[in-house]
């Protein structure tokens, strides 16, 4: 297939949070598109029920919708506690959608992994792709998570499939029946006012649509890779790549311009230095959009000549800096405060039951160790009557930590920014949130 023949494509969890925004970016941009699921959301789309872990069930909606591309999101919830289900539709179901594509002829390949696959419980601070799977695993989610991608970029240039993995941070936005639920029954029992932990840990959260946006970005740009015969020295296109400085991602915190020699405040002083009425207006003048200042860096950079080089050299002359076979961390770029997040989503839910608003409570902040023991009881008292815990050591272990990633490889090599940011789609979510109560959906969380 040419690379300007417009792809069909199938999305394999079509019907789920992330899937049906894939599909709606699809079809607002005028491409085919079908659904393989085990539940139907559609009546406007060509719709295959089946079972993932069945490839010949893959296989057969593969030949009747003709796809080129199959963007693979499906996956159980994380928080169960049935890891068999887990490897059953991640790693079972994964391997026969690689199979399926491969035997029908399908070219594309986009999977759906998670950031979570490096996350072993301690602080990820602005981490890059160059990390490695942990010794121990967090959970059977993440574990799974880590096993289907390696299977699918093993399976990256095997009979003519090419693939790609994305792995996205703490998706959120309107669809959510996770974060936004879990939310909204703390917000519904008047339990705002805990806090487990200093809430000085940074935390990405993205917003659903941008990582849509992501795997369409992914899709595209998915082409057989060029392999270099030199491999001591960056081609043109990776010096490209590499060397143009990246405007800042600024959705919520609006433009900061960063005081220069030309462009500053003034501050106080005896006599006005030479130019003082250009300096100060320029300061004042709208953000450039884009910087002028020189890409630094150092031979540890993930992105510098030395890493790029040898990377490319222990992958036999295959660049980094392309699509195939390759992964990629998709976040909102905007790390913030683990309990402002919680925060932000609570006050617009105060604008709608402004009622509750006037009902908080002074803020109880608990050590980390604390919760680890209260979690350690409620887990121990849910074993006990047979009930699953909603408070567990693995909820406090995610509120404390740092864990936000560097997604400075899909800025440049997928040519993927951000469009809305932590606050709008916070916005977006609750207003979804708010529609749903008002349709008497308002029990969905106990679903």
């Amino acid at each position: 297939m040419s690379s300007s023949k417009k792809d069909i494509f199938m999305v394999i969890g079509g019907s789920g949070f992330l899937g049906r925004h894939i599909v709606q970016q699809l079809l607002d941009r005028g491409d085919i598109v079908s659904v393989f699921d085990i539940v139907q959301r559609y009546s406007d789309v060509p719709f295959y029920s089946g079972d993932i872990s069945e490839e010949e069930q893959v296989a057969a909606a593969l030949r009747k919708c003709g796809a080129t591309c199959i963007i693979h999101t499906a996956s159980p919830p994380a928080g169960l506690s049935d890891p068999a289900l887990y490897w059953k539709v991640n790693v079972d179901g994964t391997k026969a959608v690689i199979a399926a594509a491969q035997s029908v002829g399908v070219r594309k390949l986009v999977f759906t992994s998670s950031a979570g696959v490096v996350f072993n419980g301690t602080d990820n601070i602005d981490i890059d792709e160059r990390l490695p799977f942990p010794d121990k695993p967090m959970d059977a989610y993440n574990e799974s998570k880590a096993k289907a991608e390696e299977a699918v970029l093993a399976a990256n240039g095997v009979n003519g499939l090419l693939t790609v993995a994305l792995r996205p941070a703490g998706i959120f936005g309107p669809g959510d029946r996770q974060v936004m639920a879990g939310l909204y029954q703390v917000y519904e029992r008047g339990q705002t006012h805990f806090q487990i932990g200093d809430n000085n840990n940074l935390f990405d959260w993205t917003y659903v649509g941008n990582v849509a946006y992501a795997h369409l970005l992914a899709a595209d740009k998915l082409q057989e890779p060029v392999v270099a015969t030199d491999c001591s020295k960056l081609s043109p296109q990776e010096e490209a790549i590499i060397s143009y400085p990246l405007p800042s991602i600024e959705h919520t915190t609006r433009g900061q311009r960063i005081p220069t020699s030309e462009a500053r405040p003034l501050g106080p002083y005896v006599t006005p230095p030479p130019n003082a009425d250009k300096i100060l207006a320029a300061f004042t003048q709208p953000v450039p959009p884009k910087s002028n200042r020189p890409v630094v860096r150092s031979r540890f950079d993930a992105l510098s000549d030395t890493s790029v080089l040898r990377m490319k050299a222990a992958a036999n002359g295959t660049s980094p800096l392309q699509v195939a076979g390759e992964v990629f961390f998709i976040t909102n770029g905007e790390p913030c405060y683990f309990w402002d997040f919680m925060r932000m989503v609570w006050h617009r839910l105060d604008s709608i039951f402004p009622e509750k608003r006037a009902q908080k409570k002074r803020a109880i902040v608990l050590p980390r160790v604390v919760g680890m023991a209260a979690a350690t009881a409620s887990e121990w008292v849910g074993w006990l009557i047979g009930k699953e815990p909603t408070f567990t050591r693995f909820k406090v272990t995610f509120s404390c930590v740092n864990r936000w990633h560097n997604i400075e490889k899909a800025r440049r090599v997928l040519g993927y920014e951000p469009i809305v940011g932590v606050e709008e789609g916070v916005g977006r979510m609750v207003e979804w949130w708010q529609a749903e109560y008002a349709a008497g959906n308002h029990k969905i969380a106990h679903k």
